[in-house]
C-alpha cells in the first residue's frame, strides 16, 4: 500500500499560512501573534488599537527572538486561533516565550464608537486598552452630539465644543422644549 500525507486542510490555505508566516502583507499577519489584530489598516478601529498592538508586541517579544518564530509557533501550536490549540507543546513553548501577552477580542457594542477590547497582559497595557477604549468612545459620541446640535440649531457652530458642552447644551435645550410644551 502506498502511504499519502493526509492534511485537515487544502494545501492551498497551508501555503497562504507559511507564506503569512514569512513574508506578511500589512499588520494584522505581521503581528497576528498577539491575537485578534484588525484586519483593516485603514479604519477608526485599527489606527486606534496600533498602539496597543504596538507595546503588547515590544511587551510579548524577546529581543533573540524573532516575529516569524512566533507566527510560525501561532500557527502550529494555536493554529491561528484565539481558542483552538492544535499542539500543546509548541503552544506552551509559545505562550511561555510570549509571556501570556494576548489579544482576546475587540468589538463595538451597541454603537459604533463604544469599542471593548480584550487583553492578557501587564498594567500597561490594561490601562492602554481603556484609554482606547474610552478615548474611541468620547470621539464617536462628540461627533454623534455635533451632528445632532447641527440638525436642531443650524445657526450654531458647535465644531470646537467639548463633550461636556455638547451635552449641557442639549440637556438645556430638552428642558426649555419641556418647559414650553407644559
Amino acid at each position: 500500500m502506498k502511504k499519502t500525507l493526509k492534511l485537515k486542510r487544502p494545501l492551498s490555505d497551508e501555503l497562504k499560512n507559511l507564506r503569512a508566516v514569512f513574508f506578511p502583507r500589512g499588520i494584522h499577519e505581521k503581528y497576528h501573534y498577539l491575537g485578534s489584530v484588525p484586519w483593516n489598516d485603514g479604519d477608526d478601529i485599527s489606527r486606534a488599537m496600533l498602539p496597543l498592538v504596538l507595546l503588547m508586541d515590544h511587551k510579548a517579544k524577546p529581543f533573540w527572538c524573532p516575529r516569524w518564530f512566533l507566527r510560525l509557533l501561532h500557527l502550529y501550536g494555536n493554529d491561528n486561533s484565539v481558542v483552538r490549540v492544535r499542539n500543546w507543546t509548541l503552544h506552551e513553548l509559545y505562550r511561555k516565550i510570549t509571556k501570556g501577552y494576548f489579544i482576546w477580542d475587540y468589538k463595538t457594542k451597541w454603537t459604533q464608537y463604544d469599542l471593548r477590547i480584550s487583553i492578557s497582559g501587564d498594567d500597561d497595557c490594561l490601562f492602554l486598552s481603556d484609554s482606547i477604549e474610552d478615548a474611541f468612545y468620547r470621539k464617536g459620541k462628540k461627533e454623534e452630539l455635533q451632528e445632532e446640535m447641527e440638525e436642531r440649531f443650524p445657526d450654531i457652530n458647535c465644531k470646537g465644543w467639548n463633550l461636556d458642552m455638547l451635552q449641557r447644551k442639549l440637556k438645556e435645550a430638552d428642558d426649555n422644549e419641556e418647559l414650553s410644551s407644559n
